[in-house]
């Protein structure tokens, strides 16, 4: 697939803000970027896995190989557009809320919900290494559903 912007007048209709907010980013909007950024940022905040976007993109007819997701996804991270969340060892979640915040992590369903920072209180952190401060803390909260008790 051409990695170049279609003609100015498509992508600057459909895609303006998009266009900017890559751009500020540090990114290069290419149709492929475009096109993912759409289905993450459009549709207000939530947690996608490079899977679950590829099935997405697949399903609105964008031409994407998974490679192109995962790379996508970790460019997003690393130019701050995304934050990544670690529930289950070796699998990754991307979250566009950028926030501060702390999430539910429901075990039976491998889906997150968002924990709004002022419902989480920490009595105390350790003091972090020397030369070191706190960037961020992440808390994932582990759930699943309520055995009835036997009678």
């Amino acid at each position: 697939m051409d990695d170049q912007l279609p003609p100015a007048t498509v992508s600057s209709r459909r895609y303006g803000v998009l266009i900017q907010k890559l751009r500020q980013a540090g990114l290069r909007p290419t149709r492929q970027r475009l096109a993912l950024a759409s289905l993450l940022f459009e549709r207000g905040n939530q947690h996608v896995c490079a899977e679950a976007l590829y099935d997405q993109a697949q399903r609105a007819g964008i031409r994407v190989s998974v490679a192109t997701v995962y790379n996508t996804l970790n460019q997003f991270t690393a130019a701050g557009l995304l934050r990544e969340v670690v529930a289950v060892p070796g699998r990754f979640y991307f979250d566009s809320n950028l926030s501060d915040h702390h999430h539910f992590f429901f075990e039976v369903t491998g889906t997150l919900e968002d924990i709004p920072s002022d419902r989480m209180v920490l009595a105390h952190l350790p003091e972090p290494p020397a030369g070191t401060a706190v960037a961020r803390v992440d808390i994932v909260v582990r759930v699943q559903p309520v055995k009835p008790s036997p009678v």
